[in-house]
This record gives structure tokens, C-alpha cells and sequence, in this order.
């Protein structure tokens, strides 16, 4: 693995806290927005198909994923639902804006639990979409068994879509080192940049956005 050796060697231990630590912050914080997820899990299980017991350690991770985005979900939904039908976005925003906040609402009253599954594989929408639901009053124990049912299917699903592509990788001795750094490499980058729009999005004015009272009912239906 050349350079790479100390990366790979490391063990899983700082791959799953990584995954689970920007898992969870996705789901539930608006700063989840600009971190990235998917790819992270992708990223995640190439480099598991490194290790020796990598299958055992992308199930394990698959686990921990689950319940790491099944806990932001909770998170996300509890915040939206201490914002009394109201939500804050800023005005002129990329992402907290009152357009994709009222396209989230939109999705949510016309299609309520399946909404939460469908937000699930949509990067932007997987962060709003607690938030909304919660602010909405969609009925928590839907809004828990879409979430939860979204969170079973994505997490081993993107891992096992980089595990296996990791093992295609591993048979190519110059491929695999390649792939990852320029992955790694992408992550941080992305990371870095991620948290910058988000201080200049936080920096932006403030616009509420008052959600429909509909919406809660709709979701219960």
C-alpha cells in the first residue's frame, strides 16, 4: 500500500468514528448539509475491504451506521419540533432557504411516511426533512418507523457498494492506494470546504419560514 501503509493499518476503530460521528451530525444538524455522507460511506467500505476481516467489520460498521442515523433522525425531529411551526433559513441561502424548505414541506404533506423513505437517499433533503417533520408535527411514530426502515436500507447498502468495489479494487495491487488517497483526499477537501459554506451560510440574514398547519394532519393520515 506504499505511503498509505499507516492509513490502512490503523484499523477500523478511527474509519467507523469518522463514519458515525458525520453520520449522525447529517441527520440531525443543519451543519450536516455540508459534510459529506454518502460518499464518506462508500469511502468507508473500500478501505474496510483492506482489512483481513473487513466483511465482518463493514456488518459491524452497517450496525453502528443504523443506529447512528436512526439517533440524528430522533435528534432532527426533536429540534424542528421545538421551533413551534417555524423555521428559521437565511435569505439568499444555498441550501437553508425558504425554497428548499417549502419543497421539503411540499414532499412531506403529499406523501408523509413515504417522503421520510425517499429523503433518506437525498443528500440535502435527509438533513431538512427531520427538522421539517418535526416542526410540522408529523405523528412521531411514523415519522420514527419511516425513518428508522430509510436508515436499515441506506447504511448497508452504500457500505457494501464500497466493500465490494474495495474487493474488485484489492486485486489491482497499485489500484486500490490510488483510490483511496485520492478519496481521502477528496473527503478532507470536501470536508474543509463543507464547513466553510457553512459559516457563510449561518452568516447570511435571517428569513422565517411558518409552515402549513396542514401538514401535521396529513402526516398522521
Amino acid at each position: 500500500m506504499g505511503s498509505f501503509d499507516p492509513l490502512i493499518s490503523a484499523g477500523p476503530a478511527v474509519v467507523c468514528t469518522v463514519v458515525l460521528v458525520f453520520v449522525f451530525l447529517e441527520c440531525a444538524f443543519i451543519i450536516g448539509l455540508f459534510l459529506p455522507g454518502d460518499s464518506m460511506l462508500i469511502t468507508a467500505g473500500i478501505v474496510l475491504a483492506s482489512h483481513a476481516n473487513g466483511e465482518a467489520q463493514v456488518w459491524a460498521l452497517s450496525v453502528g451506521t443504523m443506529l447512528a442515523a436512526i439517533a440524528g433522525n430522533q435528534v432532527g425531529y426533536v429540534v424542528g419540533a421545538r421551533t413551534g411551526h417555524r423555521l428559521v433559513a437565511r435569505k439568499n441561502g444555498r441550501y437553508i432557504n425558504t425554497k428548499n424548505l417549502a419543497k421539503v414541506t411540499d414532499l412531506l404533506e403529499r406523501h408523509g411516511f413515504l417522503a421520510v423513505l425517499v429523503a433518506r437517499w437525498i443528500p440535502w433533503v435527509r438533513t431538512l426533512c427531520p427538522m421539517v417533520a418535526g416542526a410540522a408535527g408529523m405523528d412521531h411514530r411514523r415519522y420514527t418507523a419511516a425513518s428508522t426502515l430509510g436508515a436499515i436500507i441506506w447504511a448497508p447498502v452504500l457500505l457494501l457498494i464500497g466493500y465490494y468495489a474495495g474487493e474488485f479494487l484489492e486485486q489491482v495491487p497499485w489500484l486500490m492506494p490510488a483510490v483511496i488517497g485520492t478519496l481521502i483526499v477528496g473527503l478532507i477537501i470536501g470536508t474543509v470546504l463543507g464547513i466553510r459554506h457553512y459559516r457563510q451560510e449561518m452568516a447570511k440574514p435571517v428569513e422565517d419560514y411558518d409552515l402549513e398547519p396542514s401538514i401535521a394532519g396529513e402526516s398522521e393520515r
